[in-house]
């Protein structure tokens, strides 16, 4: 609930954009960030940065390259973000932060109970989305199929 002081706990106001993390955000996903590749270079790019810059595409939803210029450049924050989804960075950082909300809650960090609505019973028994978009696929194909085999004229 909105209160006067959970208000001041969410304010962004200071922020150059309102997804970029705070002090006390980045204390808690910093140790999270798998460290710099030994040998070869030093890491001289800010991760930090390089989160924000990820957090803003996946919160603006815009593209790659309509990345701001004061982060950092858009090929090495979405090089961050693919190395990051591709060996569990971005899963390990969105379980923590799971759990700990969970028992900041008060409650047990494994969720005890589900809730199933008949519309996602339904969906299961015919197999989910991506067989019904399957399905669909097909039926156009064959009325499409169908349309052009009638305009070729029988000889």
């Amino acid at each position: 609930m909105w209160t006067r002081e959970n208000r001041s706990l969410y304010d962004r106001k200071g922020l150059r954009y309102p997804s970029d993390l705070t002090d006390p955000e980045w204390a808690l996903i910093a140790p999270l960030i798998p460290p710099a590749k030994r040998g070869g270079r030093k890491r001289e790019v800010d991760v930090r940065e390089v989160l924000n810059g990820i957090l803003y595409v996946l919160g603006t939803g815009c593209q790659w390259r309509a990345l701001p210029k004061d982060l950092p450049p858009r090929s090495t924050v979405h090089n961050y973000f693919t190395l990051w989804e591709w060996d569990g960075t971005l899963d390990r950082i969105h379980h923590e932060l799971y759990v700990m909300t969970r028992e900041l809650e008060g409650r047990e960090a494994s969720p005890s109970a589900g809730a199933i609505d008949s519309q996602s019973v339904k969906s299961a028994e015919k197999g989910g989305s991506r067989s019904t978009r399957r399905a669909m696929m097909r039926a156009r194909r064959s009325k499409a199929r169908s349309a052009i085999s009638w305009s070729i004229p029988l000889a």
